[in-house]
């Protein structure tokens, strides 16, 4: 599972860099809605187990602690039919009473111990579901910032190239602008030669 993780990660890596920038911009660029949303939505699909898990039981938390209830009270119910049964005679009746108590005293050790150990399953998947999709959001992160490196660079040698480009082509110009003046200058000179004939 976590092979086609790392796939999807790279998949997404290889579809960033292939994206479009928006006009007059070189960080932002033009993601297709469908087709991101189709690779994190198999990302999500491909979350371990132990996440679906968590989210399984916290969702699942009243049920869990509604059942631990329900156990403490059937402990307790069993306690008061032991306690109904011992009392028939006075020291029958003592003796009934320091066992209820006893018996009470143990069902509520017993659903709160049950109680606790719900509630601290619920919070351990919890933090492990928390503290592995941030690592997963953490991998992601760096990869868009890689991409938007590798981007940025590429822009840049594009621009440096056009900018060489575009010297080249203006310093030809400039050469050319010089010709055409001296070329100019020549039928200048010759004209008094040309009127003194005429004369």
């Amino acid at each position: 599972m976590s092979s086609r993780i790392e796939q999807l990660i790279g998949e997404i890596d290889e579809y960033i860099d292939e994206c479009k920038f928006k006009a007059f911009s070189n960080t932002e660029i033009i993601v297709n809605k469908d087709e991101i949303q189709d690779l994190l939505g198999e990302l999500r699909l491909r979350i371990p187990d132990e996440v679906k898990r968590y989210q399984k039981i916290i969702s699942n938390q009243d049920a869990i602690i509604s059942d631990a209830q329900a156990q403490a009270q059937a402990i307790l119910a069993q306690a008061t039919a032991q306690t109904d049964e011992l009392v028939n005679e006075h020291e029958i009746m003592q003796r009934a009473y320091a066992q209820a108590n006893e018996v009470v005293e143990q069902a509520q050790a017993e659903a709160q111990a049950i109680l606790d150990r719900a509630v601290q399953e619920a919070d351990e998947i919890r933090r492990g579901a928390i503290s592995y999709t941030d690592d997963m959001l953490k991998s992601l992160q760096m990869i868009i910032t890689h991409s938007m490196e590798g981007a940025q660079g590429r822009f840049d040698a594009f621009m440096q190239s056009m900018q060489s480009s575009y010297d080249i082509v203006s310093s030809n110009r400039n050469e050319l602008a010089g010709s055409i003046v001296s070329a100019g200058e020549s039928p200048a000179e010759e004209e008094p030669e040309e009127q003194t004939e005429q004369q």
